[in-house]
């Protein structure tokens, strides 16, 4: 039986530089082998200890029964801050509350049926795109992340993607992601605030860009909620809520951060995860054929239609649980735990991996397999429950989740209905944003008759 691509893992021990250049270059291979059955896991530093926890009582300890115990390590976070600033991605206690309380209106069951028509519209879009290129191996990445930024700004901003300006945050954040790196110097050395992070030039470059660019959207979109023509998107909801409990709304620079986050996660984790979703459906052409059969109800734009798609929706969770986007998420334990009998001491590196969670041999029947008929299985309810957090969990979990189980399925439909894809050479998984495939994801499309 094929198995999905996975990459591949470094011995047992290595010396900390040796780690350091391989976390660098990508944190998936620089990881052993044993971490896919062990319950924990401790890796010293001449700075601080790093724990890597899969169990799932561990899991649940940290993110839903005591979140505010358990920062956001702010260590791992240094190299996003030219981007991102302070925005909910990176902020902890009750700034991040605070954050949440604005965000999380907009992001309600109600506000999807409303988005709905935009993301049919941006999976019209790709389809369109893509049809010109039929009968050619097509990089599937790179159109599947054109397609994620087009749903990003029209629902966001009420812009395809074609707007200069909406074009532009796109090819800036492409350069973005060429620059930066998944390490940087303080995630390794604690440094004093007021040292300089040492980011690359091409990388400050490219996130001030973004950052004018959005600040030029969110004034314009201030300029219209004040004269009252402004359209009802996400945007809107989000510059015109208060805190329930302040009653201050966001600034233009704190909007700019959380737009940016917002580009950032909505953006590159759903083209990460339709791209390997295209490359699995490449791989196994049984459930391809399901998929493009079910597919034929999308005739119109209904929000109802998404109670059609069950089976698009467990190809989607499956690769969320074999390519989790985010690959590893790092808190920090606020006072001394006791963790499987040993004591981590405060400000200790809590890792909590969904890569190696959502594959571990000791949860899972078939871990490594593609199987998306395993949602419907004992094993495979049990495990959603306590071992499957691609949008993390608990108080921190994505507000953008269920945004993304409506948008990912539906455009995966939607491109299937028309194409049919076959895979190109094998792609190794990478991290840096997000789980990549190291030279991209080439598939051949083709036509399909309806």
């Amino acid at each position: 039986m094929i198995q999905p691509p996975k990459p591949p893992s470094r011995p047992d021990k290595v010396s900390l530089w040796r780690y350091a250049q391989l976390f660098r270059q990508d944190i998936l291979s620089a990881q052993p082998a044993r971490l896919y059955r062990a319950w924990m896991a401790e890796f010293r530093t001449p700075f601080f200890r790093s724990y890597l926890i899969n169990q799932p009582e561990l899991v649940r300890r940290v993110l839903k029964e005591r979140p505010d115990d358990f920062p956001k390590s702010t260590r791992v976070n240094e190299g996003l801050r030219p981007l991102l600033g302070n925005s909910v991605f990176v902020t902890n206690g009750e700034t991040w509350k605070r954050q949440r309380r604005i965000i999380d209106p907009a992001f309600e069951g109600g506000r999807l049926r409303e988005t709905f028509a935009a993301m049919w519209d941006a999976s019209e879009a790709a389809a369109s795109r893509l049809a010109p290129l039929a009968g050619q191996q097509v990089e599937i990445e790179e159109e599947m992340s054109h397609a994620a930024a087009d749903v990003i700004f029209r629902t966001l901003f009420s812009l395809p993607i074609e707007h200069h300006l909406a074009r532009d945050v796109f090819e800036e954040f492409r350069a973005y992601q060429r620059s930066q790196p998944i390490l940087n110097l303080a995630a390794l050395i604690p440094l004093p605030r007021w040292m300089p992070r040492l980011f690359r030039r091409d990388t400050t470059r490219s996130a001030a860009r973004i950052r004018s660019l959005i600040t030029q959207l969110t004034q314009t979109r201030a300029e219209e909620i004040a004269a009252g023509t402004a359209p009802d998107d996400l945007a809107t909801k989000i510059m015109t809520t208060s805190d329930p409990e302040t009653g201050a709304c966001f600034s233009t620079e704190e909007m700019v951060d959380q737009v940016a986050i917002f580009f950032l996660a909505g953006h590159e984790t759903s083209a990460s995860t339709l791209a390997w979703a295209l490359y699995l459906m490449a791989l196994y052409p049984e459930w391809q054929e399901l998929l493009a059969e079910e597919a034929q109800v999308l005739d119109a734009c209904d929000f109802a239609v998404m109670r059609k798609l069950p089976l698009s929706r467990d190809v989607f969770r499956e690769t969320l649980r074999l390519y989790p986007p985010v690959p590893m998420m790092v808190r920090e334990n606020s006072c001394t735990e006791e963790m499987r009998e040993r004591a981590v001491k405060t400000r200790s590196q809590l890792v909590i991996s969904p890569w190696h969670l959502h594959r571990h041999t000791r949860l899972w029947d078939n871990p490594d397999g593609f199987d998306p008929a395993r949602w419907k299985t004992e094993n495979g309810k049990t495990c959603q429950r306590d071992a499957f957090i691609p949008f993390s969990a608990g108080a921190r979990v994505c507000p953008g989740a269920g945004f993304a189980m409506i948008e990912g399925p539906l455009i995966l439909s939607r491109i299937l209905r028309d194409f049919h894809v076959e895979a190109g050479p094998v792609p190794v998984p990478v991290a840096h944003l997000t789980v990549r495939a190291k030279n991209g994801i080439h598939l051949t499309i083709t036509r399909r008759e309806r």
